[in-house]
């Protein structure tokens, strides 16, 4: 079996060696400096040691992880450009160094070029990769769409923001574990069970980055703390704090999330020291804690021996304790 060191260097050199023939060049320009920021490529990982799981030439299903890859970035273009983010992984987003007009149309453009990258599956595995990435597709959208939806909304509860996520993180992870498995024959309930276990993965996961997006270090972080609570989102972290707030502390979240004007280096430290009073950084712990202990009954359920997933486990164990 490979490494997930060696699976990753797949990865890259395969995405390095695309070939952007097409014109105009403006268009793809953008689609290859996304792909080329590098990141950490834990969907195509995922479906790489799925897939290894069952048969040992990973690198054979290559397209298709390139394809979830450039999907998980397209993704992430027309979020930056919905959220007016600066950066991405250290670097300009697409919107800034050209437009929005631009972003829209190669992120746009990627959609396209991942289904182009899973058509090279064939055989006899081709419409049930295509009908779980196209079902997946549709419930991020929805996700997205719930998320921004709750912006302005003060009511939100803790199941509805658990659902949104799952929606928009975790079914892409739960994805590509089971492509991987669909690809490399495995029996239908370890293909089920591999996708449950991503999505447990996947809500820790999410938790975990609203965590770091107030309590990360934004030197390794990749992008400005706090961007979160400056764009009001519901995250895990402001619906407990108004769940635990007193009278005083409600108010003044409130004042905070409505406020139309604001200094953002005063609205981000107040908001924080609010969540430092009342835990709120210790209870998301918690809860990441919860979800990735559910992740690990159903890889345990997934009927491989031990020794075969122990990659995939030190790779989501890493995942876990990532600062960025």
């Amino acid at each position: 079996m490979l490494t997930a060191n060696e699976i990753l260097e797949k990865i890259n050199s395969y995405l390095i060696n695309l070939p952007y023939t097409r014109k105009p060049q403006n268009l793809y320009a953008p689609v290859k400096y996304v792909l080329s920021m590098g990141g950490k490529r834990i969907r195509p990982s995922l479906m790489l040691m799925a897939y290894n799981l069952y048969k040992e030439d990973p690198e054979t299903i290559l397209p298709a992880a390139c394809g979830i890859e450039t999907y998980h970035n397209y993704t992430l273009l027309h979020d930056d450009l919905m959220d007016n983010a600066a950066m991405r992984r250290g670097h300009q987003t697409v919107h800034l160094k050209w437009n929005a007009n631009t972003a829209i149309l190669s992120g746009d453009s990627m959609l396209v070029l991942a289904y182009s990258h899973f058509l090279h599956c064939g055989g006899e595995h081709l419409k049930a990769v295509l009908d779980l990435f196209t079902e997946t597709a549709l419930e991020i959208g929805e996700g997205q769409q719930y998320d921004m939806d709750f912006e302005t909304r003060t009511d939100v509860t803790e199941n509805e923001y658990i659902e949104m996520i799952r929606l928009k993180t975790s079914v892409l992870l739960a994805c590509a574990l089971k492509i991987g498995a669909i690809l490399g024959g495995a029996p239908a309930e370890d293909a089920d069970n591999l996708y449950k276990f991503g999505e447990q993965v996947g809500l820790a996961f999410q938790l975990q980055d609203d965590y770091l997006d107030v309590y990360g270090d934004p030197a390794v972080f990749g992008k400005a703390i706090g961007g979160d609570i400056l764009c009001n989102k519901k995250t895990y972290m402001l619906i407990n704090a108004f769940n635990r707030a007193d009278e005083a502390q409600r108010g003044e979240l409130m004042r905070w999330v409505t406020a139309e004007s604001f200094n953002p280096e005063k609205k981000i430290a107040a908001v924080t020291s609010i969540y430092d009073k009342l835990g709120i950084g210790r209870l998301a712990e918690e809860k990441i804690n919860f979800y990735f202990g559910q992740s690990r009954k159903y890889l345990a359920a997934v009927n491989v021996a031990d020794e075969r997933k122990r990659v995939l486990e030190e790779y989501t164990d890493k995942m876990m304790k990532r600062k960025y």
